[in-house]
């Protein structure tokens, strides 16, 4: 059995491992991704692919734990909670309840921002400068509203929140929305334009990315799903794969959903769930979305790229139940055939689930463990993985090469949950 090292081990080749990837080897670092599928495989494949600085606000808030627990009754809800029995979801559950104040809210929301707009604020520039083709569009993204009370809400929980953060959002009257957007039914009541998010094409992102590192001397190890640790004192010493042992001066942990499950291995609890997102993705319609959409009130994301258009969204709490929920999927087509004269493309190409890795208090866990002294970990980031990728990658590279990081690190650090 062959025995590899490393300065950087990556556990983890989706859009956050390969991002930290690429930022440690600029960085002059060696770094060998282990990834247990393909690059890209998990929730970085089928997601809707939008930049958005204007998603700062978690979902825990005063009232959305009343939303999970109605949705029990209905699968097809856009927030939904499988009522089957199981420990760890229920602990998780718990946890989030108590961040479900204002005081916690206003917390995470400053975190979730502060990483999202230098995110933002590096992601033209990275695919720029690494040549990156992944459809790449600095156009907005258009929330869409078919009655005013939804609105109404949105511009008290969602609006003002930007307004305070300094992040743009324009308020559009139902007139404007639908001149701005031919693609969209008559009897819009308004919408909230937010001109400083972009779009890309996920898949194609991170096969981008893959390829640099490669490009840049990275190894990338297809196929070696991470079997166990072993360790010496308060190192780590090497990981055991599928394909052989791996061993590094650092690891760094960036298995997404799956952190948990591993580093339970290493006596860490990590406080996260898998929350299942659905996609359908097909040929592009003639009478596409000009601008990335959310169709509030269905809760139904809506992309389009000159390759292809992609509906997706819905949150789903089953925890790691695996395959296609039918209702889900029915969902997202009736909340886009209720807001668009072409809701389905011509063809279809993909129906697709996967799990986005959501921790208890929806800020993502970035920095060195306190338990394993060459242990780092990148996870975590939920729905806002492709958003927060670039600055995550950038964090990363900064604290493991000792420098002084453009982002304050502390709201992000491991210890905060004692790990």
């Amino acid at each position: 059995m062959d025995t590899s090292h490393g300065d950087v081990l990556v556990l983890g080749g989706g859009v956050i491992g390969l991002a930290c990837a690429l930022y440690l080897l600029r960085k002059g670092a060696s770094v060998r991704v282990l990834e247990q599928g393909t690059p890209g495989c998990g929730a970085s494949h089928g997601n809707c692919g939008t930049i958005t600085p204007s998603h700062a606000a978690p979902l825990a808030m005063p009232g959305t734990l009343g939303v999970a627990l109605r949705s029990v009754l209905r699968a097809d809800a856009p927030l939904y909670l499988n009522p089957r029995f199981d420990g760890p979801r229920l602990r998780w559950l718990l946890g989030f309840a108590r961040h479900c104040n204002w005081s916690d809210f206003h917390r995470a929301t400053a975190a979730r921002s502060a990483i999202l707009q230098r995110s933002r604020l590096l992601l033209g520039g990275l695919v720029r400068d690494e040549s990156l083709d992944c459809e790449f569009a600095e156009e907005g993204e258009l929330y869409v509203y078919r009655t005013a009370k939804a609105m109404a809400a949105d511009e008290r929980h969602h609006a003002t929140v930007l307004d305070r953060l300094g992040i743009e959002v324009r308020r559009l009257r139902g007139d404007a929305v639908e001149a701005m957007e031919p693609a969209l039914k008559p009897g819009v009541a308004g919408g909230l334009f937010h001109p400083g998010d972009a779009r890309l094409r996920p898949d194609r992102y991170v096969d981008e990315l893959a390829r640099r590192v490669r490009e840049l001397g990275g190894v990338i190890e297809g196929g070696a799903r991470v079997e166990g640790f072993a360790t010496d004192g308060r190192r780590i010493s090497h990981v055991r794969t599928t394909r052989g042992v791996f061993t590094g001066e650092r690891v760094l942990l960036a298995l997404g959903a799956w952190s948990p499950l591993l580093a339970r291995s290493l006596g860490l609890r990590l406080p996260m769930q898998p929350g299942k997102g659905y996609s359908i993705t097909y040929t592009r319609p003639a009478q596409a979305p000009r601008h990335a959409l959310v169709l509030r009130e269905a809760q139904v994301c809506v992309t389009t790229w000159a390759s292809g258009y992609r509906l997706g969204s819905t949150m789903e709490f089953s925890g790691y139940a695996e395959g296609l929920n039918r209702a889900r999927l029915d969902a997202l087509r009736r909340g886009a055939a209720a807001g668009l004269h072409e809701p389905e493309g011509p063809e279809q190409l993909e129906e697709w689930w996967g799990w986005r890795p959501m921790s208890v208090d929806e800020v993502p866990i970035i920095g060195p463990s306190t338990r394993w002294t060459n242990l780092h970990l990148a996870t975590a980031h939920g729905m806002l993985g492709v958003s927060m990728s670039a600055a995550t990658g950038e964090l990363v590279a900064a604290q493991l090469g000792g420098a002084k990081p453009a982002l304050d690190p502390l709201p992000y650090a491991p210890a905060r949950f004692g790990f």
